[in-house]
């Protein structure tokens, strides 16, 4: 049940984020119980002059592979700015690139995020892009060269769960042709959720809201981590074909008075 990215392999396919939660302590509790092995962190909230427990990465455990994202950046020149901060200031040159085309929407620029994927490529970044949930965006990313696709099961933080089932069968589809993994990233606000987007294929999930303003996040956490890992073993184990009709699960032969 391994993910690979890059060349790198992840025994979780769960991946949480570091917003919005009430404090760095239950922030880490939620890592532990989820027992992720990638965090995404927002540059823009990286405190670089923060010491001790007032550094983000004091609270991250150094077993857990840092993946800084573009969070926040609207053109293609402030995502490309802030993912060569994020390589010399965190010392990693993996990126989630976020390029946002809507203040109210949060939804990705998709023209923007190629245009930037294609220069952080070039570079050498091992680069994770958040996109719309399109196809043919997809074979565009995988062409130039982009180390996986993460298209949104619905807007961030809106909870609302897979919105998009038959176009991330496509994507799949697109990305499976590439040997490149998809990571649904967005949307997911419960178990459900992600363990849908684990039947559907997706070799992962990125979530984060749904986790830090659950009632209790420790115990979501680890409700995430079950969920993907079900939704996992089920896409695998391939499921029953669906019946208009019932079929009976014991045998008729044998029953009386026949």
């Amino acid at each position: 049940m391994s993910l690979v990215i890059a060349g790198k392999t992840f025994s979780n396919r769960l991946v949480l984020g570091t917003g919005k939660y009430k404090d760095f302590a239950t922030m880490q509790a939620c890592y532990r119980a989820a027992r992720v092995e990638m965090v995404t962190l927002a540059v823009r909230r990286f405190d670089l002059n923060a010491k001790g427990q007032d550094n983000i990465l004091h609270w991250i455990p150094k077993d857990i592979t840092l993946l800084p994202n573009t969070a926040g950046c609207y053109t293609r020149e402030e995502a490309l700015r802030v993912a060569r901060l994020a390589r010399e200031a965190l010392d990693t040159p993996w990126v989630k690139l976020e390029v946002i085309g809507d203040q109210k929407s949060l939804y990705p620029d998709n023209e923007e995020t190629l245009e930037a994927a294609k220069i952080l490529v070039k570079e050498g970044f091992t680069v994770l892009p958040y996109v719309n949930a399109d196809p043919i965006l997809a074979k565009k990313l995988c062409d130039v060269g982009c180390a996986a696709v993460m298209p949104l099961g619905s807007a961030i933080g809106s909870g609302l769960g897979v919105q998009n089932p038959m176009t991330l069968l496509l994507i799949k589809e697109v990305v499976e042709a590439y040997q490149l993994p998809m990571i649904v990233d967005a949307g997911v606000g419960t178990a459900s959720d992600a363990t849908l987007a684990m039947e559907l294929g997706a070799d992962g999930v990125l979530l984060n809201t749904a986790v830090a303003e659950a009632g209790e996040p420790t115990k979501m956490a680890q409700a995430m981590d079950h969920a993907v890992q079900a939704g996992r073993l089920a896409f695998e184990s391939g499921r029953m074909p669906k019946r208009l009709y019932a079929s009976a699960s014991s045998p008729v032969a044998g029953v009386v008075g026949r």
